[in-house]
Formats: structure tokens, sequence, C-alpha cells
């Protein structure tokens, strides 16, 4: 087991589940009590989990693995194991979709949830819920499904640097991963190309200004988009978040 994210994580999932009305708290009870400690016992990493602040109904989360090799062994220990043959039944039932998932890669070298951890709380820690703690920013730029790696790697680059100069941390900047998912009981977005770049303000007070500088980033890269606009989404961080 491990309480930090393992440096050389080199494939990473954004997972996003969509809840029944009202169903947060308690899917966020069952993951933070039952299924952390026990995934990255079967070989991966829980690197942060949150709560969309636009979205009372959404539960946002990544974990990495390795190597792909390494994906397609734990994903199946884990899911055919008997952890997830008792809480994962308590788990499901809180969903409604739970296919929004991105097989990611860094953007570069050591771009994957190397910085910014803190040492894992333990089981039971109270949970303020959203009315305390860092607001998170969460960007995700849709470029077209055939643009290069090396661009996306651009881009994201581009955003990070602007991230930074606006006063925030990057705590992960990441592209997509076009290998073939290993693991098909859990589906991934296909066929898309998508940057994804995790912040942190250095300071409460560079929050707005930090906003605002990864909102108005896009306007200058119009032409790469894919139609889809980029998402900001604010997070909050669970009370068992590594990224706190």
């Amino acid at each position: 087991m491990t309480d930090a994210p393992r440096d050389d994580d080199a494939v990473f999932e954004l997972r996003r589940y969509t809840l029944k009305p009202g169903m947060r708290e308690t899917l966020i009870s069952v993951f933070d009590t039952h299924l952390v400690e026990t995934q990255e016992a079967a070989g991966m990493s829980v690197a942060c989990q949150f709560r969309d602040l636009a979205a009372p109904d959404q539960f946002v989360w990544f974990r990495g693995f390795a190597d792909h090799e390494r994906r397609n062994r734990a994903l199946p220990a884990f899911y055919g194991g008997p952890v997830w043959a008792e809480h994962g039944p308590a788990a499901n039932e809180n969903m409604l979709a739970w296919d929004d998932v991105l097989l990611l890669k860094p953007a570069r070298p050591e771009a994957g949830f190397g910085a910014g951890r803190s040492k894992r709380p333990p089981a039971g820690t109270p949970d303020p819920g959203t009315g305390a703690g860092t607001v998170f920013l969460l960007t995700l730029h849709h470029l077209q499904p055939d643009t290069p790696d090396e661009h996306a790697a651009s881009l994201a680059a581009a955003v990070a640097e602007a991230a930074r100069v606006a006063g925030g941390d990057v705590l992960a900047s990441l592209v997509t991963d076009r290998s073939e998912n290993g693991f098909p009981r859990l589906p991934v977005r296909e066929g898309e190309c998508v940057a994804v770049t995790l912040v942190r303000p250095r300071d409460t007070d560079d929050q707005a200004a930090l906003e605002a500088a990864l909102r108005a980033f896009p306007a200058a890269l119009a032409a790469t988009q894919a139609g889809r606009a980029p998402e900001l989404v604010r997070l909050v961080p669970t009370a068992r978040s590594l990224l706190r």
C-alpha cells in the first residue's frame, strides 16, 4: 500500500461519476472508508478525489498506474476480488453514470502528480464538505482527435505556464493516452484528444486571478479546438484526498 501518488506512474484515469440526487456524500463515505488503500494494495494509486462545486451530483477522482501492463493486472485483481464484492454494490447503487473516463499520460516527464502531495489522513477523519478547504481548478482542452501527441503536449505546457504566471501550482499536466483499454469491463472515452491540467492556487488571494487566467487562456487557441468548449471545473477535495 502507499499513502502518496507514485512518482513513476505513467498511466492515469480521470473518472467523473454522475450520482443519484443527494447521494454524493454516501458515495464519498464508501469510497474514502473502503476503496482507497484496498485499490492501492491491488497495484494502483488513488491520486486524489473531489467534489465538483458546480455539480452537486458529481464525484471526480484520478488514479494512476505504473504502466499499462500493471493496469491490466491491477484492475481485474481489484474488481474481481473480495473488497469490491463486498463494497462495490454499495458504491454502484449511488451512481447514474460511471463511464465518463479519460485515459491519460503525463504531458512531459514528471508531470503526473509528482508535487503537492501530503500524507493521507486516516479513515474517519471529519470532512468539512464543500464549505471549507482549497478550491482546485481542473481544465480540459478538447482538441481535434487526430492532433499529434506533441501538439497536445505543447498546449498542455502553455496552459501550465499560464497557470503558474497567474499564481497557481500545477499538480498534473496530462494528455490523452491512445493505448488500447486493456480492461474493457470499465470503458473509457475513445476517439478524443484532450489536455488536462490540475492546478491549486498558491495563496487564497490568487484564486480569482488564477481562475480568470485559465478561463481567458483558450481564446488565442480557438483554431486548435475540436468544436467543444474548454472546461474549467472547480473542485474541493474530500477529507482523505492526498491533494488538499
